[in-house]
């Protein structure tokens, strides 16, 4: 069982399957491992939360640090977040007694989950930009071979060999052939 308290969207319960993760799919899996993904922010798996008051308290504190934090420092947040929960009577007991430490724990989780966030962005950009680049060099190549079929035509009508051309355009006579195959030029 997995307890999901991130910023991502999720439904209230969900089955994770390892093979979901497999970059080749096969028909039939030989061995599959599952688990079982509960939603534990707050307004989720309500039935559960009123199970659990710890639970329920617990998703309260972090959707409360999550909201501050949208505004203030993140440990003005979470100092906020902890004096309103405890006003409150959220997780009071436990607060109080361990104030210091749910504040560094809460500071350093949240700083880890926004360096994840911002590590899958760059990550992402950095794909975005070499799709780019490849993009471009796919282009110049294929416009260059457009130019170059469009020449060969030409000196294939005035007659010329493919040693010829190759000779004049200073290609191979492989390549020569490539290119009037690939854009069903005559000889």
């Amino acid at each position: 069982m997995i307890f999901y308290n991130g910023s991502e969207p999720q439904p209230d319960r969900k089955i994770l399957r390892l093979s979901d993760l497999y970059t080749v799919r096969m028909k039939e899996t030989q061995l599959e491992l599952t688990a079982v993904l509960l939603n534990i922010n707050r307004n989720h798996n309500r039935e559960l939360m009123e199970a659990c008051r710890d639970l329920k308290d617990y998703a309260e504190y972090v959707a409360r640090v999550r909201k501050y934090a949208r505004e203030l420092p993140l440990s003005e947040a979470v100092e906020r977040a902890i004096t309103e929960c405890i006003r409150e009577g959220v997780l009071k007991e436990f607060l109080e007694k361990n104030r210091a430490e749910v504040k560094k724990m809460s500071i350093y989780e949240y700083d880890q989950e926004k360096h994840i966030r911002m590590e899958r962005q760059e990550a992402w950009e950095d794909g975005m930009q070499e799709g780019r680049r490849e993009g471009i060099k796919e282009g110049e190549l294929r416009g260059r071979n457009a130019q170059l079929s469009e020449l060969i035509k030409k000196k294939l009508a005035r007659g010329k060999s493919i040693s010829r051309i190759a000779e004049e355009l200073e290609e191979t006579e492989e390549r020569i052939q490539e290119l009037i195959l690939e854009y069903g030029l005559e000889e």
